[in-house]
């Protein structure tokens, strides 16, 4: 039996059967699941579980299996249950199990983050890959390669097509999460940036194309899947499918061109500005911030609010400035685990700490949070402290990303502007300063029982 079989035959076991599942999907470490009831779910039974490095309850449960292994259990789990991944047997089902976990982590502002979450997350892999491509086109002309040679100029027309067109996606991901018509929020985003706008002159201005960048899809989208349920509950089932999406276009065009455009274009604006302001006078004071409080945001799943803020710096100035310093969590935790590994008498924790580390190098963090250092307490407080010398040096040196998705090591690519070495040194500082915290202060073996 292959192991995904195994975790998968001992899970059903911990749901209520495979019949209680309504409905799967994954993103690179976590299994998302809803139910039919969600109370036959037994929850310490599944954190007691080998393979799984922790439970997150939130509009699904989601299981940390760390990364390769949450695809391959989706799969598995689907061939078990008959369902597709990505797909809810019954859309009430889902949302009967979003409102009950919804009681359990009700503030407007995680709330609002997760809906921001939830758009991205399936653009995470195409903006993972682009990033990585475009990353090493730029690294290789660094090293002296010539800008006109075929295979560079091939790689950057791959790398680049996303970002290019990524207000497509992110129209079609926002109108699917609000209710709309994904292909209606694709119109919204092309909208967006259709050459074409540079030929009309609006209230003695040109229009841009592209102005306002994710924020402006975002918004466009939006308001596409609002009006779009608002003019369906008048138009009669007969004539839906030939009004609703006409009359929701039209309306919904004119009011992004004249109004919702240049409002996302000045919210873009005051965003950077903030940011560029917080990092000019803060200076490493904020960058040690950002980069310490950027881990509770990964415990429970806030952080991917933060994509479109770094998808519009990439848009604008071609950098993200944030993310370098954000990516010090990571650096921290991985050097909470070393520090962790060398103290403790405990094989079994040894053991996780092996199996969780060489993810965090390559900057998939999740398996060491939720596997070691948040389990044991104090560990992930001597990491965020790790964290915040590392983003206190980055933000000094003022590195940047041209791509997101990735952080650790495997972000060296695609660092902005030739600055690998001061990203590096940054990075080694994390570590380093994560595993003396933690060595000095973090860990008593007396924390192992917290993890039986």
């Amino acid at each position: 039996m292959r192991k995904e079989e195994a975790i998968v035959q001992e899970l059903v076991s911990h749901l209520g059967g495979k019949e209680n599942i309504a409905s799967i999907s994954n993103c690179m470490t976590r299994l998302r699941l809803n139910f039919h009831d969600y109370e036959k779910v037994q929850l310490d039974e599944i954190r007691n579980m080998d393979d799984v490095l922790g439970v997150v309850e939130d509009e699904t449960l989601q299981i940390v299996l760390g990364p390769g292994t949450a695809n391959k259990v989706a799969i598995a789990l689907s061939e078990t249950t008959g369902l597709t991944a990505g797909e809810d047997e019954d859309e009430h089902v889902a949302e009967d199990t979003k409102t009950q976990m919804k009681q359990k982590n009700k503030t407007p502002v995680k709330n609002f983050l997760k809906r921001i979450g939830n758009i991205f997350i399936p653009l995470i892999p195409a903006l993972i890959a682009s990033g990585l491509i475009n990353g090493g086109a730029g690294l290789a002309e660094n090293l002296g390669v010539d800008e006109q040679t075929t295979w560079l100029q091939m790689a950057q027309v791959i790398g680049g097509g996303l970002f290019a067109f990524l207000s497509i996606l992110v129209g079609w991901t926002t109108a699917r999460e609000f209710g709309g018509t994904p292909a209606l929020g694709a119109v919204a985003g092309i909208l967006i940036i259709n050459p074409e706008l540079e030929a009309i002159t609006l209230f003695g201005d040109e229009l841009v194309a592209g102005q306002g960048g994710v924020f402006a899809a975002l918004l466009a989208a939006w308001v596409m899947a609002m009006v779009e349920r608002f003019v369906r509950k008048f138009v009669p089932a007969a004539l839906d499918i030939l009004l609703t999406p006409f009359i929701t276009v039209l309306v919904v065009g004119f009011a992004t061109l004249i109004v919702l455009q240049p409002l996302a274009a000045g919210f873009s604006d005051v965003v950077q500005i903030g940011i560029n302001f917080l990092l000019e006078i803060g200076g490493p004071i904020a960058g040690a911030v950002l980069a310490g409080f950027f881990l509770p945001l990964v415990m429970i799943g806030m952080h991917h609010g933060l994509t479109p803020i770094h998808l519009d710096f990439i848009e604008t100035i071609g950098h993200t400035p944030i993310l370098t310093i954000l990516g010090m969590a990571g650096g921290g935790q991985v050097g909470a685990a070393l520090a962790v590994y060398v103290k403790t008498r405990s094989q079994k924790l040894k053991d996780r700490v092996k199996g969780t580390v060489p993810a965090g190098f390559l900057g998939v963090g999740e398996p060491l949070l939720f596997g070691v250092t948040l389990p044991l307490g104090r560990p992930f407080v001597t990491a965020c402290l790790g964290a915040a010398v590392g983003g206190a040096f980055q933000a000094v040196a003022g590195t940047g990303a041209t791509g997101i998705g990735i952080s650790g090591l495997s972000m060296i690519p695609i660092i902005a502007e030739g600055q690998y070495i001061s990203y590096i040194i940054g990075l080694l500082i994390a570590y380093v300063f994560g595993f003396l915290f933690t060595y000095w202060f973090g860990f008593k073996e007396e924390m192992v029982k917290n993890l039986e």
